[in-house]
Parts: structure tokens; sequence; C-alpha cells
């Protein structure tokens, strides 16, 4: 008698909506770019967090770049970031980095990293020397950092990075604090808060940001007391932007939230006092970043001539 074999189905990954789906990524401008960090032996945030903009930033020669090696000690559910332990730092990145805006012919450039855990400093001098070198080397080039927590190590580490004076501090605040324990185990809400704050503090002219992604399953109001949060913290720039699964083992979408549900989360920001807001499916922390960042500038200035 032949018994028939039921062979399970595969799961089938939902489907993503049409508004964000994009291009893949070709053409010289692109292959150009990816030429010059392999010459450098620089990462990129890009490659590493399989970011959906690589195509369109890489062939207008925007890139992000990812310093202090490319394995992460952290190991957060929605990254795509490699975790384990990193190699030694390399002392020839900042040179390197300042390098690639030059030929790249940076007016804006985004700096990040892994989480560096393994390091005394977090990893803080790193971005100082990168800092440095690119004024040195590129002094028209404004500069974004995009930061870890520096867990446990943030006070120092963030009075390290204020004093070498980066345009604007970054540091995403990723989600809403509930979701923390299985979306980023390894980072505390209020930390990342209270480093922001630190920045203001410091040094008031420096502009501070942080992104939030949607779709991991927040609700709505969650979404509004963190951006109370982020105004109490005097944050300046707010992006939002779509979770999107970077590969079966990490963390699931649970809602595809719609261009217009985003519109309307950007209205809110906005009434609640953000210099500036950048809310769409495809927004990332260093997406179009460099307009962005002429944008907060006049903002500012706006708001400074408001109040004389």
């Amino acid at each position: 008698m032949n018994v028939p074999i039921s062979i399970p189905e595969r799961p089938v990954r939902e489907r993503k909506p049409d508004w964000i789906r994009v291009k893949a990524p070709t053409g010289a401008g692109f292959n150009e770019t990816r030429k010059l960090m392999r010459d450098l032996n620089l990462n990129t945030v890009c490659e590493e967090a399989a970011c959906p903009n690589i195509g369109e930033c890489w062939t207008k020669k925007h890139a992000t770049v990812m310093i202090l090696g490319d394995v992460c000690t952290r190991a957060c559910a929605f990254c795509n970031v490699k975790t384990g332990m990193p190699r030694a730092v390399d002392p020839l990145e900042p040179e390197h980095v300042a390098i690639a805006a030059a030929k790249m012919g940076l007016e804006h450039i985004v700096i990040t990293s892994v989480d560096r855990d393994d390091l005394p400093d977090g990893g803080a001098s790193q971005f100082v020397k990168v800092i440095e070198a690119l004024r040195r080397n590129t002094p028209n080039t404004t500069i974004e950092i995009l930061t870890p927590d520096f867990r446990n190590k943030a006070q120092a580490a963030v009075e390290a990075i204020v004093t070498a004076r980066p345009d604007v501090y970054n540091h995403n605040l990723e989600t809403v604090p509930r979701l923390y324990p299985t979306i980023r185990p390894g980072a505390r809400y209020y930390a990342s808060l209270r480093l922001l704050e630190t920045v203001k503090r410091h040094d008031p002219s420096i502009f501070t940001k942080s992104g939030v992604m949607l779709g991991l399953g927040e609700e709505r109001m969650e979404v509004h007391q963190v951006m109370d949060d982020m105004r109490s913290a005097d944050i300046d720039f707010l992006t939002m932007g779509q979770y999107l699964q970077p590969t079966p083992k990490h963390t699931k979408v649970m809602d595809f939230v719609t261009p217009a549900a985003f519109d309307a989360y950007a209205a809110i920001a906005r009434a609640k006092g953000f210099l500036l807001v950048a809310a769409s499916p495809l927004t990332r922390s260093s997406y179009h970043a460099g307009d962005d960042f002429a944008k907060m500038r006049d903002a500012r200035a706006l708001q400074l001539a408001k109040a004389r």
C-alpha cells in the first residue's frame, strides 16, 4: 500500500507593497563608489545593513561609512550587521575616510559604526579621529555622526565627540520602549534619550537627530510618546521609516505602514516642534542627509530670526 508523503510547504514571506519596491543597483556611479570603498578598505552601512536605497545613493556617489569594522558586539533583532568578536581597530581608517570624502567630493558625510562594547571607550576616540581627519582634509565638508549608545561609557564618550564638534549628532532610538527587550535587547531606551540630551547640554549648537522604525508592532500612541520624549530631550530632527526584514532569521514585519500614515505621523511630529521631520517608507537615517542638513540649518536660522 502506497502512503502519500506529506511535504511541508515553505513559509511564504509577505510580499512587499509597491510603495517600497526599489530598482536593483546598477550604473557607473554605483560601481565607482563600490570600488572606492574596496580600495580604501572601508565598510558602509549601505551594504552591511542591506539598505534599500543603496542603488540611488551610490549612483549619486553618496555613501555612509561604517567605522570600527564590520562586526558588531550586539545582536539586535532587526539588524543585518554581523555579530561576533570584532578585529582590532584600523589606525588608517580616519585618513581613509577623509580620502574617500575628498575623492567623492562630498559636501556632507555621514559616519556611523558598529557597537564596540569590547573597547574601553566604546570606539569614541575613533569617531574623534575621523572628525579631525575630515576637518584637516576636507574642511568644507559638513559632518554627521550616527553613534551607538556607548553602553556604560556614554558620558565620557559623548564629551570627547562633542569637543570634536560634528555638525550633526545622530543616535537612533529605533523603536518604542515596550519593544526594546525583543528588538534592541542590549540597549536601554532612556539611556539613549539621555545620551542625546547630554549632547545638547554640552553644545546646543550641534544639531541632534534620532530615528525610529515602524512596522514592528508599535501602537500609534506609543509613537506619539516617543516624539514627546525626543522633544523633551531637545532633539532637532526626527526620521521615521518602514522596518524591512533583512533575512528570515530576523524579527518579522508586523505591518507595512502606508505612505498616508507616514504623512500623518510627520504632521504630528512637526506640530510637536521638531526643526525637521523625514517620514516615509524608504526613509533611513542617512537618506538625503546632505539636503536635510541644509533644510535643518535654514529652519534654525528662521527660528532664531523670529525669536529676535
